[in-house]
């Protein structure tokens, strides 16, 4: 009987450090190409006050200040996205924040057309924020200090 409890025991599957080194690639490729689009075309442009990007918090109807929240948001995600310790903690933020970004096109905005963009986008975050999750405990000991 013990001999087959060690056997089973020698036998179970180990759990990895981290992703393979292919899917790390992929993961960094994505995480930069994400973290410069939300610093650039997506954060930049609410902070600085595009007219676009004016207009659509304008139809939103909550003030200038969740322009600029949602601009801060979106620019400290990217950066996070590019930082190592940040990178799970982050993705799992965008992930949240496009969720919220397409119900805010279905429902306060009325243009479920453009509601999917963020949804994929949702998608990427959350598998990005899975495959980073080791950097969730070195985050939670950062914050502890």
């Amino acid at each position: 009987m013990t001999a087959l409890a060690a056997t089973a025991q020698t036998s179970s599957p180990t759990t990895t450090a981290g992703p393979s080194k292919t899917r790390n690639r992929v993961l960094w490729t994505l995480q930069i190409l994400f973290g410069l689009f939300f610093i650039i075309a997506s954060g930049l442009p609410k902070l600085v006050g595009q007219h676009d990007a004016v207009q659509s918090f304008r139809d939103i109807g909550w003030g200038e200040w969740f322009r600029y929240f949602t601009g801060v948001v979106e620019v400290s995600g990217g950066i996070g996205l590019l930082v190592p310790r940040l990178s799970g903690p982050a993705a799992a933020g965008l992930s949240i924040t496009t969720v919220l970004a397409a119900a805010t096109q279905v429902f306060l905005l009325h243009d479920a057309a453009l509601a999917p963009f963020p949804l994929v986008l949702a998608v990427m975050f959350a598998w990005i924020a899975y495959e980073r999750r080791a950097s969730f405990a070195t985050f939670t000991a950062l914050l502890n200090r």
